[in-house]
C-alpha cells in the first residue's frame, strides 16, 4: 500500500508586526464574491507565524505554511521571504 503524503497549506501575505521574539504577524488578503450582490470583497485575516531567525521585517511579503502548534495562537511557520520591504532613501 502506498502512503499518501499530507500536503501542507501555504499562504502568501504581508508582515504587519514583528515586535515579538521568533514570531511575526502576517496579513493574508483574499477576494470573495458577495452571495447576493456579486461584487468582490477584500477579506483580510491575520496569522501568527513562527520565525526562527527573526528574519522578517514589517512590510516584507512572505509565504507561510501550516505546521504543528508552537503555542496557543501559532499554527503557521514562515516558509520563505518572497520580497523584502523597500525602505525609502533618507539622503535628501
Amino acid at each position: 500500500m502506498e502512503e499518501k503524503k499530507k500536503q501542507t497549506r501555504t499562504l502568501e501575505g504581508v508582515v504587519v508586526s514583528d515586535k515579538m521574539q521568533k514570531t511575526c504577524v502576517v496579513a493574508v488578503t483574499r477576494l470573495r464574491k458577495h452571495p447576493l450582490y456579486h461584487k468582490y470583497m477584500k477579506l483580510t485575516k491575520r496569522y501568527k507565524a513562527h520565525d526562527e531567525e527573526n528574519a522578517c521585517r514589517m512590510g516584507d511579503r512572505v509565504t507561510i505554511q501550516e505546521s504543528n502548534p508552537k503555542s496557543k495562537d501559532k499554527r503557521w511557520a514562515v516558509a520563505g521571504i518572497v520580497e523584502k520591504a523597500r525602505v525609502p532613501d533618507l539622503e535628501e
